[in-house]
C-alpha cells in the first residue's frame, strides 16, 4: 500500500485546519494504528496523537483538546484536526 498526503497544507493562524493522511491499502490489508508525529528543526519528533480502533484515540498532553481524529470508520483515513 501507500501513505497519501498532500505535500503542503496551508493553515490560518488561530483557526482549525484539517490535516489529511489516507493509507491506500494493498489487498488483504488492515490498518490498526495511526501514529501523528511533529517534527521540528533539529529536534527529534514528538508524538503528536495516536488512533486506535481497539485502544481508542490517545493526544499527547501538550496537544489535548486542540487534537481530534477527522476522519471517520476505518483507518485508511487517518485524518486529524487541528483547532486553532
Amino acid at each position: 500500500g501507500r501513505v497519501e498526503v498532500p505535500r503542503s497544507v496551508t493553515a490560518v493562524l488561530g483557526q482549525d485546519v484539517v490535516l489529511p493522511c489516507r493509507y491506500r491499502a494493498q489487498e488483504r490489508e488492515q490498518v490498526v494504528q495511526v501514529t501523528w508525529l511533529k517534527r521540528g528543526p533539529g529536534a527529534v519528533p514528538a508524538e503528536v496523537a495516536v488512533l486506535n480502533p481497539q485502544h481508542g484515540e490517545h493526544v499527547q498532553e501538550p496537544f489535548a483538546g486542540r487534537v481530534l481524529r477527522h476522519g471517520h470508520g476505518d483507518l485508511e483515513d487517518g485524518a486529524i484536526l487541528l483547532r486553532n
